[in-house]
């Protein structure tokens, strides 16, 4: 069972804070993705003492990602997948949790799926949901 669930009002409000936060976690992504060659060279030299003039760049990405993703995770909301922008949230529906689904790039909340369905099985928010919230 999840901890927090979301109205559908709830995840709506949650909409415009987490899109703040998707678009840093996908931008220190990639960031880290562009960075770690370099890190990996540095950490085959590191018995040789070797290091890398981006040591101290890649732990600011790092930690900046870390701090988002922190931030996202305390909400209850769930990343299903950093670079498509894709984001459950766990709603209480006939005595069972389905997801609430929003991806980056859409205006607002309007799908929900089954858990075990996934993005594939998703549907739109129907009355029954909007008088959830």
């Amino acid at each position: 069972m999840h901890e927090k669930t979301f109205t559908v009002g709830e995840a709506r409000a949650a909409i415009p804070h987490l899109r703040d936060k998707l678009a840093t976690l996908r931008a220190e992504r990639a960031s880290l993705v562009e960075l770690h060659p370099f890190i990996d060279k540095a950490r085959e030299r590191a018995e040789q003492n070797g290091g890398s003039p981006f040591g101290e760049l890649y732990l600011t990405h790092a930690f900046s990602f870390a701090e988002a993703l922190d931030e996202v995770e305390r909400t209850g909301a769930i990343i299903k997948d950093f670079t498509a922008g894709l984001v459950d949230f766990p709603h209480e529906h006939d005595g069972r949790i389905v997801y609430l689904c929003w991806k980056m790039g859409e205006d607002e909340l309007t799908w929900w799926h089954e858990i075990e369905d996934g993005f594939a099985g998703r549907q739109p928010i129907e009355d029954i949901f909007e008088k959830s919230h």
